[in-house]
């Protein structure tokens, strides 16, 4: 068993460390520009009804886009913006959102 794991588990980890190289958070940073009106460009959204997008997890933003994108998830905007985003651009915007540190203080 352990034979037909480790080719496996070879694969598995160089898609995942070719994935992790194809993102890049400067190329997101520009793409970002579309996002700021709602989301801002630091991910703090600047409406109400828009999540934060600042520190959340790369693979969960990339999940959101491209369910929007393919019209699983349907939002009146951002099925509109994700439409004509490639899965490159996709991970680039997930990349930069990822890479923006939160800090929380706690009330004492």
């Amino acid at each position: 068993m352990r034979i037909l794991l480790t080719p496996a588990l070879s694969v598995i980890l160089a898609v995942m460390a070719w994935h992790a190289q194809a993102a890049d958070p400067e190329a997101g940073r520009s793409l970002a520009a579309q996002c700021r009106t709602c989301h801002g460009l630091d991910g703090i959204a600047r409406i109400p009804i828009a999540p934060h997008l600042a520190g959340e997890n790369r693979i969960y933003i990339e999940t959101q886009l491209k369910a929007f994108r393919s019209g699983k998830r349907e939002h009146e905007m951002m099925s509109v913006i994700a439409r004509d985003l490639s899965d490159e651009e996709i991970s680039h915007l997930a990349a930069w959102y990822e890479s923006i540190e939160i800090t929380a203080t706690m009330p004492e």
